[in-house]
Protein backbone atom coordinates (compact mmCIF):
# COMPACT_ATOMS: atom_id res chain seq x y z
CA UNK A 1 0.00 0.00 0.00
CA UNK A 2 1.47 3.63 -0.78
CA UNK A 3 2.30 5.63 2.05
CA UNK A 4 0.29 8.55 3.82
CA UNK A 5 3.29 10.47 2.86
CA UNK A 6 3.66 9.41 -0.50
CA UNK A 7 -0.18 10.18 -1.37
CA UNK A 8 0.59 13.31 -0.03
CA UNK A 9 2.88 14.29 -2.42
CA UNK A 10 0.88 13.00 -5.22
CA UNK A 11 -2.15 15.86 -4.15
CA UNK A 12 0.70 18.60 -3.78
CA UNK A 13 1.30 17.74 -7.30
CA UNK A 14 -1.85 17.64 -8.51
CA UNK A 15 -2.45 20.54 -7.04
CA UNK A 16 0.68 22.74 -8.36
CA UNK A 17 -0.53 21.20 -12.17
CA UNK A 18 -3.85 22.27 -11.28
CA UNK A 19 -2.95 25.80 -10.38
CA UNK A 20 -0.01 25.87 -12.84
CA UNK A 21 -3.25 25.09 -15.53
CA UNK A 22 -5.30 27.66 -13.76
CA UNK A 23 -2.46 30.74 -14.09
CA UNK A 24 -1.98 29.76 -18.16
CA UNK A 25 -6.02 29.67 -18.28
CA UNK A 26 -6.03 33.21 -16.68
CA UNK A 27 -2.90 34.39 -18.65
CA UNK A 28 -4.46 33.10 -22.03
CA UNK A 29 -7.49 34.83 -21.26
CA UNK A 30 -5.99 38.09 -19.96
CA UNK A 31 -7.41 41.07 -22.33
CA UNK A 32 -4.61 43.40 -21.30
CA UNK A 33 -2.30 40.53 -22.11
CA UNK A 34 -3.74 40.69 -25.68
CA UNK A 35 -3.83 44.17 -25.75
CA UNK A 36 0.28 44.18 -24.92
CA UNK A 37 1.24 41.66 -27.77
CA UNK A 38 -1.06 43.26 -30.30
CA UNK A 39 0.23 46.44 -29.82
CA UNK A 40 4.39 45.58 -29.61
CA UNK A 41 3.33 43.33 -32.27
CA UNK A 42 1.35 45.70 -34.54
CA UNK A 43 3.64 48.61 -33.84
CA UNK A 44 6.99 45.81 -35.03
CA UNK A 45 4.90 45.09 -37.91
CA UNK A 46 3.99 48.26 -39.02
CA UNK A 47 7.83 49.62 -38.98
CA UNK A 48 9.07 46.20 -40.88
CA UNK A 49 6.28 46.39 -43.17
CA UNK A 50 6.76 49.87 -44.23
CA UNK A 51 10.82 49.92 -43.95
CA UNK A 52 10.67 47.19 -46.55
CA UNK A 53 8.21 48.42 -48.82
CA UNK A 54 8.30 51.74 -49.10
CA UNK A 55 12.16 52.10 -47.83
CA UNK A 56 14.03 54.85 -49.95
CA UNK A 57 16.75 51.84 -51.29
CA UNK A 58 14.32 50.81 -54.11
CA UNK A 59 13.82 54.16 -55.22
CA UNK A 60 17.93 54.52 -55.24
CA UNK A 61 18.25 51.67 -57.00
CA UNK A 62 15.64 52.28 -59.72
CA UNK A 63 17.40 55.61 -60.19
CA UNK A 64 20.72 54.37 -60.66
CA UNK A 65 19.79 51.73 -62.93
CA UNK A 66 17.29 54.11 -65.40
CA UNK A 67 20.94 56.49 -65.72
CA UNK A 68 22.82 53.23 -66.84
CA UNK A 69 20.43 52.46 -69.20
CA UNK A 70 19.83 56.01 -70.61
CA UNK A 71 24.19 56.33 -70.74
CA UNK A 72 23.72 52.47 -72.46
CA UNK A 73 20.82 53.64 -74.34
CA UNK A 74 22.71 57.24 -75.63
CA UNK A 75 25.43 55.26 -76.84
CA UNK A 76 23.48 52.64 -78.89
CA UNK A 77 20.93 55.29 -80.02
CA UNK A 78 23.54 57.05 -81.84
CA UNK A 79 25.47 54.81 -83.31
CA UNK A 80 22.03 53.19 -84.91
CA UNK A 81 21.15 57.23 -86.10
CA UNK A 82 24.84 56.91 -87.79
CA UNK A 83 24.42 53.38 -89.13
CA UNK A 84 20.89 52.30 -89.89
CA UNK A 85 19.61 55.27 -91.01
CA UNK A 86 19.02 56.57 -94.61
CA UNK A 87 17.19 59.20 -96.48
CA UNK A 88 16.62 62.57 -96.47
CA UNK A 89 14.38 64.58 -95.94
CA UNK A 90 12.06 62.19 -94.91
CA UNK A 91 14.80 59.39 -93.59
CA UNK A 92 14.20 55.64 -92.18
CA UNK A 93 15.43 52.99 -89.97
CA UNK A 94 16.98 50.36 -92.09
CA UNK A 95 16.10 47.24 -90.47
CA UNK A 96 18.41 44.60 -91.14
CA UNK A 97 21.45 47.30 -90.52
CA UNK A 98 19.73 47.98 -87.23
CA UNK A 99 19.27 44.33 -86.06
CA UNK A 100 22.97 43.74 -87.15
CA UNK A 101 24.08 46.60 -85.07
CA UNK A 102 22.31 45.23 -82.05
CA UNK A 103 23.00 41.37 -82.48
CA UNK A 104 27.10 43.11 -82.02
CA UNK A 105 26.56 44.80 -79.01
CA UNK A 106 27.79 42.91 -75.65
CA UNK A 107 24.65 43.14 -73.12
CA UNK A 108 24.93 41.73 -69.72
CA UNK A 109 21.96 38.81 -68.77
CA UNK A 110 19.73 41.16 -67.15
CA UNK A 111 19.73 43.42 -69.54
CA UNK A 112 17.14 43.03 -72.74
CA UNK A 113 17.25 45.36 -75.88
CA UNK A 114 14.29 45.89 -78.67
CA UNK A 115 14.05 48.00 -81.88
CA UNK A 116 10.87 49.28 -82.97
CA UNK A 117 10.59 51.27 -85.94
CA UNK A 118 8.61 54.18 -86.69
CA UNK A 119 5.24 52.51 -87.21
CA UNK A 120 6.25 51.00 -83.84
CA UNK A 121 6.75 47.61 -85.15
CA UNK A 122 8.95 45.46 -83.58
CA UNK A 123 12.18 45.03 -86.16
CA UNK A 124 15.06 43.46 -83.59
CA UNK A 125 15.27 41.38 -79.98
CA UNK A 126 18.55 41.25 -78.85
CA UNK A 127 17.62 37.77 -76.95
CA UNK A 128 16.67 36.18 -79.87
CA UNK A 129 19.62 38.02 -82.25
CA UNK A 130 22.20 36.61 -80.02
CA UNK A 131 21.04 33.60 -79.35
CA UNK A 132 21.33 34.28 -75.25
CA UNK A 133 21.56 31.24 -72.96
CA UNK A 134 18.65 32.14 -70.34
CA UNK A 135 20.67 32.24 -67.23
CA UNK A 136 17.87 32.93 -64.94
CA UNK A 137 15.93 30.05 -66.11
CA UNK A 138 18.81 27.99 -65.88
CA UNK A 139 19.51 28.94 -62.20
CA UNK A 140 16.12 28.10 -61.68
CA UNK A 141 16.83 24.76 -62.63
CA UNK A 142 19.36 23.98 -59.78
CA UNK A 143 17.82 22.99 -56.45
CA UNK A 144 17.24 26.10 -54.08
CA UNK A 145 18.44 25.96 -50.69
CA UNK A 146 16.99 26.33 -47.28
CA UNK A 147 17.34 29.97 -47.43
CA UNK A 148 15.35 30.47 -50.07
CA UNK A 149 12.47 29.21 -49.57
CA UNK A 150 12.08 31.80 -46.40
CA UNK A 151 13.61 34.67 -48.23
CA UNK A 152 11.72 34.52 -51.61
CA UNK A 153 8.03 34.04 -50.67
CA UNK A 154 8.11 36.74 -48.26
CA UNK A 155 10.06 39.28 -50.85
CA UNK A 156 7.32 38.21 -53.17
CA UNK A 157 4.79 38.65 -50.47
CA UNK A 158 5.93 42.24 -50.17
CA UNK A 159 6.17 43.22 -53.96
CA UNK A 160 2.58 42.40 -54.21
CA UNK A 161 2.06 45.13 -51.30
CA UNK A 162 4.29 47.64 -52.61
CA UNK A 163 2.50 46.93 -55.98
CA UNK A 164 -0.92 47.38 -54.65
CA UNK A 165 0.16 50.24 -52.90
CA UNK A 166 1.70 52.06 -55.66
CA UNK A 167 -1.17 51.18 -57.87
CA UNK A 168 -3.10 53.84 -55.46
CA UNK A 169 -0.04 56.41 -55.42
CA UNK A 170 0.71 56.80 -59.29
CA UNK A 171 2.77 60.46 -58.58
CA UNK A 172 5.62 58.31 -57.07
CA UNK A 173 9.07 57.57 -59.56
CA UNK A 174 7.82 54.02 -59.64
CA UNK A 175 4.81 54.94 -61.28
CA UNK A 176 3.82 51.60 -63.50
CA UNK A 177 2.63 52.11 -67.19
CA UNK A 178 1.91 49.92 -69.13
CA UNK A 179 4.67 48.99 -72.62
CA UNK A 180 2.29 50.67 -74.83
CA UNK A 181 2.07 54.16 -73.50
CA UNK A 182 6.07 54.17 -73.22
CA UNK A 183 6.09 52.90 -77.04
CA UNK A 184 3.72 55.86 -77.82
CA UNK A 185 5.77 58.48 -76.20
CA UNK A 186 8.56 57.53 -77.29
CA UNK A 187 7.73 57.77 -80.89
CA UNK A 188 6.73 61.28 -80.63
CA UNK A 189 10.26 62.02 -79.67
CA UNK A 190 9.95 61.49 -75.90
CA UNK A 191 13.11 60.04 -73.29
CA UNK A 192 10.67 57.63 -71.26
CA UNK A 193 12.08 56.00 -68.19
CA UNK A 194 10.75 54.66 -65.03
CA UNK A 195 9.57 51.00 -63.62
CA UNK A 196 6.86 48.88 -65.47
CA UNK A 197 5.17 45.84 -65.14
CA UNK A 198 5.12 42.82 -67.82
CA UNK A 199 2.55 40.84 -68.81
CA UNK A 200 4.56 37.92 -67.22
CA UNK A 201 4.00 40.22 -63.95
CA UNK A 202 7.66 40.80 -63.51
CA UNK A 203 8.78 44.30 -62.36
CA UNK A 204 11.29 45.78 -64.54
CA UNK A 205 13.27 48.98 -65.16
CA UNK A 206 12.61 50.46 -67.93
CA UNK A 207 14.27 52.97 -70.57
CA UNK A 208 13.14 54.11 -74.37
CA UNK A 209 14.85 56.32 -76.23
CA UNK A 210 13.67 57.83 -79.79
CA UNK A 211 16.30 57.28 -82.71
CA UNK A 212 16.22 60.53 -84.78
CA UNK A 213 17.96 61.23 -87.80
CA UNK A 214 18.29 65.26 -88.29
CA UNK A 215 14.74 66.01 -86.42
CA UNK A 216 12.86 62.72 -87.50
CA UNK A 217 12.26 59.55 -85.19
CA UNK A 218 13.10 56.49 -87.42
CA UNK A 219 12.73 54.07 -84.73
CA UNK A 220 12.80 53.36 -80.77
CA UNK A 221 15.18 51.86 -78.68
CA UNK A 222 13.80 49.52 -75.33
CA UNK A 223 16.68 48.82 -72.77
CA UNK A 224 14.91 46.58 -69.85
CA UNK A 225 17.05 46.07 -66.60
CA UNK A 226 15.12 42.97 -64.54
CA UNK A 227 18.06 42.73 -62.05
CA UNK A 228 16.37 44.99 -59.51
CA UNK A 229 14.39 43.02 -57.93
CA UNK A 230 17.13 40.23 -57.27
CA UNK A 231 19.15 43.41 -55.61
CA UNK A 232 16.12 44.24 -53.57
CA UNK A 233 15.83 40.58 -53.15
CA UNK A 234 19.04 40.09 -51.19
CA UNK A 235 18.85 43.52 -49.27
CA UNK A 236 15.54 41.65 -47.79
CA UNK A 237 17.44 38.72 -47.33
CA UNK A 238 20.15 40.24 -45.34
CA UNK A 239 17.91 42.23 -43.41
CA UNK A 240 15.37 39.04 -42.18
CA UNK A 241 18.07 37.55 -39.23
CA UNK A 242 17.68 41.38 -37.88
CA UNK A 243 14.27 41.15 -38.04
CA UNK A 244 13.67 37.96 -36.71
CA UNK A 245 16.15 38.61 -33.65
CA UNK A 246 13.63 41.88 -33.54
CA UNK A 247 10.47 39.98 -33.23
CA UNK A 248 11.92 37.62 -30.67
CA UNK A 249 12.93 40.17 -28.44
CA UNK A 250 9.80 42.17 -29.13
CA UNK A 251 7.81 38.92 -28.04
CA UNK A 252 10.20 38.26 -25.32
CA UNK A 253 9.39 41.48 -24.10
CA UNK A 254 5.33 41.37 -24.45
CA UNK A 255 5.53 38.27 -22.51
CA UNK A 256 7.30 39.60 -19.55
CA UNK A 257 5.21 42.79 -19.58
CA UNK A 258 2.39 40.17 -19.98
CA UNK A 259 3.35 38.12 -16.82
CA UNK A 260 4.51 41.53 -14.51
CA UNK A 261 1.53 43.28 -15.06
CA UNK A 262 -1.58 41.47 -16.70
CA UNK A 263 -1.15 38.33 -14.42
CA UNK A 264 -0.75 40.38 -10.91
CA UNK A 265 -3.43 42.14 -12.27
CA UNK A 266 -5.44 39.55 -12.81
CA UNK A 267 -4.41 37.68 -9.16
CA UNK A 268 -5.59 40.64 -7.49
CA UNK A 269 -9.39 40.32 -9.42
CA UNK A 270 -9.27 36.74 -8.40
CA UNK A 271 -8.41 37.53 -4.97
CA UNK A 272 -11.39 40.38 -4.62
CA UNK A 273 -13.91 37.93 -6.07
CA UNK A 274 -12.90 36.10 -3.46
CA UNK A 275 -13.24 38.22 -0.67
CA UNK A 276 -16.59 39.26 -2.23
CA UNK A 277 -18.08 35.77 -2.22
CA UNK A 278 -16.85 35.17 1.40
CA UNK A 279 -14.57 32.24 0.20
CA UNK A 280 -12.02 34.57 2.75
CA UNK A 281 -12.36 38.05 4.79
CA UNK A 282 -8.73 39.41 4.15
CA UNK A 283 -7.32 40.04 0.99
CA UNK A 284 -3.19 38.44 1.57
CA UNK A 285 -0.92 39.30 -1.84
CA UNK A 286 2.44 39.37 -0.03
CA UNK A 287 3.78 38.33 -2.88
CA UNK A 288 2.48 41.49 -4.64
CA UNK A 289 2.53 44.05 -1.66
CA UNK A 290 6.53 43.38 -2.01
CA UNK A 291 6.49 44.70 -5.83
CA UNK A 292 8.06 48.81 -5.61
CA UNK A 293 6.13 49.64 -8.42
CA UNK A 294 2.38 50.55 -9.43
CA UNK A 295 1.00 46.82 -8.75
CA UNK A 296 2.57 46.88 -5.22
CA UNK A 297 0.79 50.28 -4.77
CA UNK A 298 -2.44 48.53 -6.04
CA UNK A 299 -1.69 45.54 -4.05
CA UNK A 300 -1.24 47.73 -0.37
CA UNK A 301 -4.07 50.30 -1.13
CA UNK A 302 -6.43 47.20 -2.03
CA UNK A 303 -5.49 45.00 1.20
CA UNK A 304 -5.86 47.76 3.42
CA UNK A 305 -9.11 48.03 2.01
CA UNK A 306 -10.32 44.78 2.65
CA UNK A 307 -9.16 45.29 5.94
CA UNK A 308 -10.37 48.03 6.68
CA UNK A 309 -14.17 46.96 5.43
CA UNK A 310 -13.44 43.79 7.65
CA UNK A 311 -12.69 46.16 10.76
CA UNK A 312 -15.76 47.85 10.02
CA UNK A 313 -17.72 44.74 9.48
CA UNK A 314 -16.54 43.72 12.76
CA UNK A 315 -16.90 46.59 14.73
CA UNK A 316 -20.59 47.15 13.10
CA UNK A 317 -21.51 43.61 14.37
CA UNK A 318 -20.10 44.65 17.77
CA UNK A 319 -22.24 47.96 17.50
CA UNK A 320 -25.34 45.73 17.19
CA UNK A 321 -24.64 43.45 19.90
CA UNK A 322 -24.14 46.40 22.35
CA UNK A 323 -26.90 48.33 20.92
CA UNK A 324 -29.13 45.67 21.73
CA UNK A 325 -27.97 45.50 25.01
CA UNK A 326 -28.27 49.12 25.89
CA UNK A 327 -32.20 48.90 24.58
CA UNK A 328 -32.45 45.49 26.30
CA UNK A 329 -32.22 47.18 29.86
CA UNK A 330 -34.62 50.38 29.43
CA UNK A 331 -37.27 48.18 27.97
CA UNK A 332 -36.83 45.53 30.73
CA UNK A 333 -37.14 48.43 33.24
CA UNK A 334 -40.34 49.65 31.22
CA UNK A 335 -41.46 45.99 31.66
CA UNK A 336 -40.99 45.38 35.13
CA UNK A 337 -42.64 48.98 35.97
CA UNK A 338 -45.60 47.96 33.65
CA UNK A 339 -46.21 44.53 35.11
CA UNK A 340 -45.78 45.66 38.62
CA UNK A 341 -48.03 49.16 37.94
CA UNK A 342 -50.92 46.34 37.24
CA UNK A 343 -50.21 44.44 40.88
CA UNK A 344 -50.21 48.13 42.60
CA UNK A 345 -53.16 49.64 44.51
CA UNK A 346 -50.78 52.72 46.41
CA UNK A 347 -51.32 56.00 44.57
CA UNK A 348 -48.38 57.22 45.73
CA UNK A 349 -46.56 54.14 44.31
CA UNK A 350 -47.83 53.82 41.15
CA UNK A 351 -46.51 57.86 40.67
CA UNK A 352 -43.15 56.20 40.99
CA UNK A 353 -43.87 53.31 38.84
CA UNK A 354 -45.12 55.85 36.46
CA UNK A 355 -41.73 58.37 36.81
CA UNK A 356 -39.30 55.08 36.49
CA UNK A 357 -41.47 54.60 32.65
CA UNK A 358 -41.29 57.85 32.02
CA UNK A 359 -37.36 57.61 32.57
CA UNK A 360 -36.34 54.67 31.02
CA UNK A 361 -38.95 56.27 28.01
CA UNK A 362 -36.33 59.18 27.87
CA UNK A 363 -33.77 57.72 27.59
CA UNK A 364 -34.88 55.30 25.21
CA UNK A 365 -35.61 58.18 23.17
CA UNK A 366 -32.16 59.63 23.64
CA UNK A 367 -30.30 56.16 22.67
CA UNK A 368 -31.98 55.77 19.92
CA UNK A 369 -30.90 59.86 18.52
CA UNK A 370 -27.61 59.22 19.31
CA UNK A 371 -27.13 55.53 17.44
CA UNK A 372 -29.12 57.26 14.82
CA UNK A 373 -26.61 60.01 14.61
CA UNK A 374 -23.84 57.47 14.70
CA UNK A 375 -25.31 55.39 12.05
CA UNK A 376 -25.93 58.17 9.41
CA UNK A 377 -22.20 59.69 9.69
CA UNK A 378 -20.49 56.89 7.75
CA UNK A 379 -22.99 57.75 4.42
CA UNK A 380 -22.67 61.65 5.33
CA UNK A 381 -18.50 61.49 5.19
CA UNK A 382 -18.78 59.64 2.06
CA UNK A 383 -21.91 61.61 0.42
CA UNK A 384 -21.41 65.26 1.56
CA UNK A 385 -18.74 67.54 0.22
CA UNK A 386 -16.01 69.86 2.63
CA UNK A 387 -16.96 73.13 2.88
CA UNK A 388 -15.07 76.34 4.70
CA UNK A 389 -16.88 76.34 7.74
CA UNK A 390 -16.23 79.35 10.34
CA UNK A 391 -15.88 77.67 13.81
CA UNK A 392 -15.42 81.01 15.81
CA UNK A 393 -19.21 82.08 14.44
CA UNK A 394 -20.20 78.69 15.09
CA UNK A 395 -19.38 78.37 18.77
CA UNK A 396 -20.60 82.16 19.30
CA UNK A 397 -24.07 80.58 17.92
CA UNK A 398 -24.30 77.89 20.13
CA UNK A 399 -23.09 79.55 23.35
CA UNK A 400 -25.95 81.86 22.54
CA UNK A 401 -28.05 79.38 22.15
CA UNK A 402 -27.39 77.61 25.34
CA UNK A 403 -27.63 81.11 27.14
CA UNK A 404 -30.95 81.70 25.74
CA UNK A 405 -32.74 78.63 26.53
CA UNK A 406 -31.27 77.94 30.00
CA UNK A 407 -33.29 77.06 32.92
CA UNK A 408 -32.53 78.78 36.82
CA UNK A 409 -29.81 77.06 38.34
CA UNK A 410 -28.26 75.50 34.55
CA UNK A 411 -24.66 76.34 34.15
CA UNK A 412 -23.80 79.42 31.57
CA UNK A 413 -21.87 78.63 28.35
CA UNK A 414 -19.34 81.27 27.33
CA UNK A 415 -17.25 81.56 24.08
CA UNK A 416 -13.82 83.40 24.11
CA UNK A 417 -11.75 83.99 21.08
CA UNK A 418 -7.33 83.66 22.38
CA UNK A 419 -6.08 87.40 21.62
CA UNK A 420 -4.58 86.89 18.30
CA UNK A 421 -6.17 83.89 17.04
CA UNK A 422 -7.46 85.45 13.99
CA UNK A 423 -10.08 83.44 11.87
CA UNK A 424 -10.92 79.87 13.18
CA UNK A 425 -11.50 78.53 10.38
CA UNK A 426 -11.67 74.50 8.52
CA UNK A 427 -12.69 72.34 6.00
CA UNK A 428 -15.56 70.00 6.76
CA UNK A 429 -19.39 69.74 7.50
CA UNK A 430 -20.86 72.14 9.09
CA UNK A 431 -23.78 69.92 10.46
CA UNK A 432 -21.52 67.71 11.67
CA UNK A 433 -18.96 70.05 13.47
CA UNK A 434 -21.76 71.44 15.40
CA UNK A 435 -22.54 67.94 16.70
CA UNK A 436 -19.18 67.81 17.90
CA UNK A 437 -19.40 70.83 20.32
CA UNK A 438 -23.13 70.48 20.81
CA UNK A 439 -22.07 66.84 22.63
CA UNK A 440 -19.41 68.17 24.02
CA UNK A 441 -21.03 71.25 25.50
CA UNK A 442 -23.99 68.94 26.85
CA UNK A 443 -21.44 66.78 28.50
CA UNK A 444 -19.75 69.51 30.40
CA UNK A 445 -23.12 70.99 31.23
CA UNK A 446 -23.92 67.65 32.60
CA UNK A 447 -21.43 67.43 35.12
CA UNK A 448 -20.84 71.42 35.85
CA UNK A 449 -22.31 71.96 39.47
CA UNK A 450 -25.66 74.71 39.74
CA UNK A 451 -25.07 78.23 37.72
CA UNK A 452 -21.31 76.48 36.57
CA UNK A 453 -19.66 77.54 33.82
CA UNK A 454 -18.67 76.08 30.45
CA UNK A 455 -16.05 77.85 28.67
CA UNK A 456 -15.46 77.65 25.33
CA UNK A 457 -11.65 78.62 24.06
CA UNK A 458 -10.88 78.85 20.40
CA UNK A 459 -7.14 79.44 19.48
CA UNK A 460 -5.28 78.98 16.14
CA UNK A 461 -1.77 76.89 16.49
CA UNK A 462 1.41 76.93 13.76
CA UNK A 463 3.56 74.38 13.67
CA UNK A 464 5.96 72.96 10.69
CA UNK A 465 3.80 75.38 8.21
CA UNK A 466 0.74 74.17 8.99
CA UNK A 467 -2.55 75.99 10.88
CA UNK A 468 -4.40 74.11 13.65
CA UNK A 469 -7.44 75.11 15.20
CA UNK A 470 -7.88 74.62 18.47
CA UNK A 471 -10.99 74.75 20.62
CA UNK A 472 -10.83 73.62 24.28
CA UNK A 473 -14.50 72.99 26.47
CA UNK A 474 -14.09 73.73 29.67
CA UNK A 475 -16.20 72.53 32.91
CA UNK A 476 -16.32 72.95 36.97
CA UNK A 477 -17.26 69.35 37.17
CA UNK A 478 -15.29 66.52 39.28
CA UNK A 479 -12.95 65.37 36.27
CA UNK A 480 -12.37 62.36 34.61
CA UNK A 481 -10.50 59.53 36.53
CA UNK A 482 -7.12 59.31 34.94
CA UNK A 483 -7.50 55.65 33.99
CA UNK A 484 -10.71 56.71 31.97
CA UNK A 485 -9.59 59.93 30.24
CA UNK A 486 -9.30 57.26 26.96
CA UNK A 487 -11.84 54.97 27.55
CA UNK A 488 -14.59 57.61 27.83
CA UNK A 489 -14.20 57.81 24.08
CA UNK A 490 -15.71 53.89 23.45
CA UNK A 491 -19.14 53.58 22.47
CA UNK A 492 -21.96 52.67 25.72
CA UNK A 493 -19.17 53.98 27.93
CA UNK A 494 -21.30 55.50 30.96
CA UNK A 495 -19.54 56.23 34.07
CA UNK A 496 -21.06 58.86 35.92
CA UNK A 497 -19.96 60.31 39.09
CA UNK A 498 -21.61 59.84 42.57
CA UNK A 499 -25.00 61.06 43.10
CA UNK A 500 -25.38 62.03 39.15
CA UNK A 501 -29.07 60.95 37.75
CA UNK A 502 -29.06 57.86 35.84
CA UNK A 503 -30.34 57.32 32.06
CA UNK A 504 -29.43 60.97 31.37
CA UNK A 505 -26.67 59.31 28.74
CA UNK A 506 -26.44 57.25 26.13
CA UNK A 507 -23.03 56.50 26.38
CA UNK A 508 -22.51 57.28 22.28
CA UNK A 509 -22.30 61.47 22.41
CA UNK A 510 -18.21 61.38 23.20
CA UNK A 511 -17.84 58.24 20.82
CA UNK A 512 -19.55 60.36 18.25
CA UNK A 513 -17.34 63.29 18.56
CA UNK A 514 -14.34 60.91 17.79
CA UNK A 515 -15.61 59.83 15.00
CA UNK A 516 -16.67 62.97 13.52
CA UNK A 517 -13.35 64.67 14.30
CA UNK A 518 -11.58 61.52 13.10
CA UNK A 519 -13.49 62.39 9.30
CA UNK A 520 -12.26 65.84 9.31
CA UNK A 521 -8.41 64.50 9.92
CA UNK A 522 -8.45 65.83 13.48
CA UNK A 523 -8.66 64.56 16.89
CA UNK A 524 -10.09 64.79 20.42
CA UNK A 525 -8.50 64.29 23.74
CA UNK A 526 -9.86 64.88 26.98
CA UNK A 527 -7.35 65.67 30.36
CA UNK A 528 -8.58 67.44 33.62
CA UNK A 529 -8.12 71.05 34.75
CA UNK A 530 -5.89 71.43 37.81
CA UNK A 531 -4.90 74.09 40.25
CA UNK A 532 -2.06 75.19 41.51
CA UNK A 533 -1.99 72.81 44.48
CA UNK A 534 -2.50 70.04 41.59
CA UNK A 535 -6.28 70.12 42.72
CA UNK A 536 -9.14 68.72 39.98
CA UNK A 537 -11.07 72.10 39.17
CA UNK A 538 -12.80 70.33 36.16
CA UNK A 539 -12.64 68.28 33.03
CA UNK A 540 -11.05 69.80 29.63
CA UNK A 541 -11.73 68.78 26.46
CA UNK A 542 -9.30 69.43 23.04
CA UNK A 543 -10.67 69.31 19.78
CA UNK A 544 -7.62 69.90 17.28
CA UNK A 545 -8.79 70.01 13.63
CA UNK A 546 -6.66 71.10 9.90
CA UNK A 547 -6.95 74.88 9.36
CA UNK A 548 -8.50 76.17 5.87
CA UNK A 549 -5.78 78.73 5.73
CA UNK A 550 -2.70 76.27 5.92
Amino acid sequence: MPSKRSMASDTDTRRAKLASLREVRMFANSRIGRLIFASNLAGLLILIVGALVLNEMRVGLVQARIDSLNTQGDLIVSVLAEGATIGDPEPELIAVNARRILKRLELPPTIRARLYNSNGRLIGDYDLLSDRVDELALGSLEEPGFWDFITRPVSDFLDMIARALQSNARRSLLQPQSFEEELSAALVGERVSGERITDQGERVVSVSLPIQHVSAVVGVLTIEANDVADVVRRERAALLPFIGVAIFVNLLSASLLALMIAQPLRRLAYSADRVRTGATRKLELTSLTNRKDEIGELAISLEAMTNTLFERIVANEAFAADVAHELKNPLTSIRSAVETTERVTDPEAREKLRKVIASDVRRLDRLITDISNATRLEAETARLPNEPVDIGQLLTDLSESYDAIRDEGQPHVRFQREDGAGELLVLGREGALGQIFRNLIENARSFSPPDGEVLLTGRTLVSKGRATVEVMIEDEGPGIPEDKLEKIFERFYTDRPKGAKFGQNSGLGLSIVAQIAESHRGSVTAENRLNSAGEIQGARFVVKLPSANS
